[in-house]
């Protein structure tokens, strides 16, 4: 099938007038350098500004969220805006404006990150002290140690409110035209929504120990596959001017690979090495997260009467003091009830349910190789398909995927 809006000379472009420090092929080398290149010079003139307004809290606020935007991090969701635009067509022309908007979104990132540490009481993030440990630490000699925690807590706060409100600057200074600027206005404004309720419900699932497989599928929808894949395609796709019939397929796609993202970080956070994830082990487990993977395991652990696995459940989640030899145990039982090869199963199957979505958009080739590459990675789907009978249907009986597209179809509305 051809592209919707260009071919692939077209989707290449004429090289960019002055307006335009971007050229297409040289941003397809490497995607978050770039992204990483608008960053800099958008935080770098609003930490001067921060600096110009107050030094302190330009020092402890403004350059901490630059430092922690700036570092570490894949940028996929900016890698999957920029991907979709140009698979959709996206001219040389919108190569900076698809940047901008992947920019705005590592932003909304640093945000979610940010908070999500202070809501989980973590005190590591990408190998590092989390914000709200290092600021608590900056100030341990000024501050005795229970306010000094609060406050850490509330500058963590105000540091993902300011990354909130730098990314919504990046999308309002960014030169739109009226048809895209329509369409990536009203995807911002249902991402951010969509973001801020995922969150809500994994807090309410751990404060009141939800354990209802549909109620951990529909959180992690709204909480990460919208706006960790699927949103992110879209707003690349409305750049691009795509048609309804592409941009639907896109989200489809998005939808199914973003939920398969959530169900593997579930997985690597019990069973990867803080080496690798750069955060401790079991920090769900320890925080009660209502994740599908232990809803899994208390469902099979029920149907069989398997009494030990329960106990082991019922003492580990939500036990913040749990021993690494307790961990092994939780682990041991999310194996032997066959919970975490049906999640790996359900991974497999969401990510083909996937790319039979993307089969169906009009897209250019080298931006749908790309975008194919992009959303496989991102799933960390295996190449060898575990098979699980049962693994795609919920405890109530309705198939995860079913599930997986009312939960979205609710939210888009």
């Amino acid at each position: 099938m051809r592209p919707s809006k260009a071919t692939d000379h077209q989707a290449a472009g004429p090289s960019p007038g002055p307006r335009h420090a971007f050229r297409s092929a040289s941003v397809d080398e490497d995607v978050p350098a770039a992204v990483g290149r608008v960053l800099e010079h958008f935080l770098a003139e609003r930490v001067a500004r921060a600096a110009a307004l107050d030094p302190v809290f330009a020092h402890d606020i403004a350059e901490r969220v630059a430092r922690f935007t700036l570092d570490g991090g894949k940028r996929t969701r900016s890698q999957f805006v920029w991907w979709a635009h140009r698979a959709c067509g996206g001219t040389a022309a919108g190569a900076e404006t698809a940047l901008r908007i992947g920019a705005a979104l590592e932003l909304v990132q640093t945000c979610a990150l940010v908070h999500d540490d202070v809501m989980d009481g973590s005190r590591l993030r990408r190998g590092r002290p989390a914000l709200h440990t290092d600021v608590s630490a900056q100030y341990a000699d000024a501050v005795l140690p229970a306010p000094r925690t609060r406050f850490g807590e509330a500058a963590a706060i105000l540091a993902g409110d300011l990354a909130l409100a730098w990314a919504d600057d990046v999308v309002a200074d960014t030169d739109l035209a009226p048809d895209p600027g329509r369409r990536v206005r009203q995807v911002w404004s249902s991402m951010r929504m969509e973001m801020v309720a995922g969150q809500y419900l994994d807090i309410q699932g751990q404060a009141t120990s939800s354990h209802s497989e549909a109620r951990a599928i529909r959180a992690a929808c709204l909480k990460s596959a919208l706006y960790s894949v699927q949103r992110p395609l879209e707003l690349g796709a409305a750049l691009a001017g795509a048609d309804a019939d592409t941009t639907r397929a896109l989200c489809s796609a998005g939808r199914c690979v973003g939920m398969a993202f959530q169900l593997r970080d579930d997985l690597h956070d019990v069973f990867e090495e803080p080496r690798r994830t750069g955060k401790p082990s079991g920090g769900d487990i320890r925080a009660g997260k209502p994740t599908y993977l232990v809803a899994v395991a208390r469902a099979r652990a029920e149907a069989a009467d398997d009494r030990g696995a329960l106990a082991v459940l019922r003492r580990s989640l939500g036990n913040a003091d749990l021993s690494d030899a307790d961990l092994t145990r939780v682990r041991d039982v999310l194996i032997t009830t066959g919970a975490r090869d049906t999640v790996e199963a359900e991974i497999d199957r969401l990510v083909a349910q996937g790319m039979r979505h993307m089969g169906a958009a009009r897209l250019v080739p080298q931006g749908r190789r790309q975008l194919h590459a992009l959303l496989h990675s991102a799933a960390g789907a295996p190449s060898v398909r575990r098979q699980a009978p049962d693994a795609s249907r919920s405890e109530d009986g309705m198939p995860v995927s079913l599930l997986l597209t009312s939960t979205a179809e609710r939210a888009s509305r």
